[in-house]
């Protein structure tokens, strides 16, 4: 009986199992998982963020540079491609005509249609702009002398209106000044230049000295544009055939 006793004591009272607990998060667990997947998205819209303003930057000096090296492009072609012809402004008078502010002149370049295109009546103007000053050229289609009649107000600028067609060749400067050099025969790049030119004949250069407001080292630097005239012919003078 002893041995019956105790092998009945040793089995216990309550024989059923205990059950196990449910599988799943607790609330902290939770939270936790939540804080760390908005820490990722935050992070990961943050190092988009930086780049899209990395991008957005390099995007505006790239296109400051282009629009620094056309703006020498234009220059060169537009007022180096000028035309000794006459405007019709209650007389025959010169289309040439230059303040220290803005040029205006009849240019064998267009911008749309390059050297090949239709003669072309420009205006370049300097106008304050939304941070300085801007240097603006502004194109008519040149089709004769009384094509320029619209146009004709003296020396006082501007001779044309800015429109949507017209182009901003630089922006955010300080300074914008135009001189003309006197057309004398083997005339050294020092010679005597002018603030305004109103003479029958044209120039021997322009040139265009423009400050920026603010310079970078990733910029390019916007520099002094000298176009020299080579065309010799006086304005007033008409060709044998045409008299």
């Amino acid at each position: 009986m002893g041995d019956r006793l105790g092998t009945e004591w040793s089995v216990p009272i309550f024989s059923r199992a205990i059950p196990r607990s449910e599988a799943g998060f607790t609330l902290i667990e939770l939270m936790i998982s939540i804080t760390l997947v908005a820490a990722l998205a935050t992070g990961m819209l943050m190092a988009m963020r930086t780049s899209l303003l990395s991008m957005e930057k390099v995007n505006a000096r790239l296109q400051f540079n282009r629009r620094v090296m056309g703006m020498e492009r234009v220059l060169t072609r537009q007022i180096g491609g000028v035309m000794p012809v006459l405007a019709d402004c209650g007389g025959r008078i010169p289309i040439f005509l230059g303040t220290p502010d803005a040029l205006r002149l009849v240019s064998s370049y267009s911008m749309a249609e390059g050297a090949r295109g239709y003669p072309q009546f420009d205006v370049f103007q300097v106008v304050k702009g939304e941070q300085g000053l801007r240097l603006v050229v502004t194109e008519h289609l040149f089709t004769g002398p009384s094509s320029t009649a619209p146009f004709c107000g003296g020396e006082q600028a501007p001779w044309t209106e800015i429109t949507p067609s017209s182009l901003i060749l630089a922006d955010r400067l300080a300074t914008c000044t135009f001189s003309y050099r006197e057309a004398l025969p083997d005339a050294a790049p020092s010679a005597k230049w002018l603030g305004s030119w109103d003479r029958a004949d044209l120039p021997g250069a322009v040139k265009i000295e423009m400050t920026p407001m603010d310079s970078s080292p990733a910029l390019l630097p916007v520099m002094n544009v000298t176009v020299p005239i080579r065309i010799t012919r006086q304005v007033r003078s008409w060709y044998d055939d045409l008299r």
